[in-house]
């Protein structure tokens, strides 16, 4: 049985996976209100709220599940993320194992991620899970998330090969930051999204970089920029009116981009599967349009749950499991790595 602990970013998460059964139980404080007023995440007021949050959030978690206690290990994220959130985390862990007596392991936040659109399956049936999950490598994965985009292979060997990464912006921080042009509130990604529901997608242009397959990379500054010039040519009334038509044409601006370097990346080989995981991944036209992108190249599409698609501890703790050559065993010596990468 494993506890996993996630504290990357501004959320406090505890999780516990028992093998044959998956997660048992989960729990989760979020600080996204007490961010608002700043539009964005502050590193040391992240911080000092683990340290507020971790204790009787254990607590709880221990009065509801008893059975925790039975815990072998304890699995923490040590990278990538915050390094002052990050080291509250390993901190409280490191204690964990000193007082029950079990193992520390250090967990990579991206390969919980990679891994995390597998869990439904393992939840489902965890007695036919290895057969059903070896029939879906090699597959294809996507990371989208505030922090991260992400192109990778997950080989049949269940190592991970990087095949694309952003050179400067992540998408959902380009969403965020467009939502913030936009003058809406932090974080703007879901509101984006909504406004985009009644837009048309049409409406106007806005660029999107590196389409050529040679280029394996992403980018989304120069789509930032475009954005707060088309802003800038127009007055506020122009602005209001058009923010749906905005909102859609953006976010597709965004998608597409996504879409155009996966679909490279399934052209050059075969895979057995397509995934996308990250917070930006419970975008509903984002899974639509992958979906079609599966169906296209008669693969199942692998997502996460809702819940599991931002920061949390259930993929921390399933990622401990189905993937041992991603642990860091340093133990007590485990030290946090903020720009730890994914493979």
């Amino acid at each position: 049985m494993t506890l996993a602990i996630e504290s990357s970013c501004d959320e406090s998460a505890i999780a516990v996976f028992k093998e044959g059964e998956g997660i048992i139980g989960e729990w989760v404080h979020t600080q996204i209100a007490l961010h608002q007023v700043y539009g964005g995440v502050v590193p040391g007021l992240a911080a000092r709220e683990h340290l507020t949050n971790f204790g009787p959030l254990l607590q709880g978690a221990l009065r509801e599940c008893p059975e925790m206690r039975q815990a072998n290990r304890v699995a923490v994220t040590y990278g990538p993320g915050l390094a002052p959130c990050l080291a509250l985390g390993i901190g409280m862990a490191k204690a964990i194992s000193i007082a029950w007596e079990i193992p520390v392991l250090g967990v990579n936040h991206l390969r919980g991620h990679a891994f995390s659109p597998f869990l439904p399956i393992y939840q489902q049936d965890p007695k036919k899970f290895k057969q059903v999950f070896e029939s879906l490598l090699p597959h294809l994965g996507l990371i989208v998330s505030g922090g991260n985009t992400l192109l990778f292979k997950i080989n049949t060997d269940s190592s991970i090969n990087l095949l694309a990464q952003t050179v400067d912006d992540a998408a959902g921080e380009a969403l965020d930051k467009g939502a913030k042009l936009l003058g809406m509130p932090y974080p703007g990604g879901p509101l984006v999204e909504q406004q985009a529901l009644k837009g048309n997608k049409k409406a106007y242009r806005f660029p999107r970089a590196f389409p050529d397959a040679s280029d394996m990379k992403f980018s989304f500054s120069g789509l930032k920029t475009s954005l707060r010039y088309k802003l800038e040519s127009m007055n506020q009334d122009e602005i209001k009116n058009s923010m749906a038509d905005i909102c859609a044409c953006y976010q597709d601006a965004v998608i597409g981009q996504l879409l155009t370097k996966t679909k490279q990346g399934l052209n050059q080989e075969t895979f057995k599967s397509l995934g996308i995981s990250g917070g930006v991944s419970n975008n509903k036209e984002l899974r639509n349009t992958f979906l079609k992108l599966a169906e296209s190249h008669d693969i199942p599409l692998c997502l996460a749950e809702p819940k599991h698609t931002g920061d949390n501890a259930s993929m921390v703790a399933f990622a401990a499991h189905i993937d041992p050559a991603g642990l860091n065993h340093t133990g007590l010596n485990l030290s946090f790595a903020p720009s730890l990468p994914l493979a």
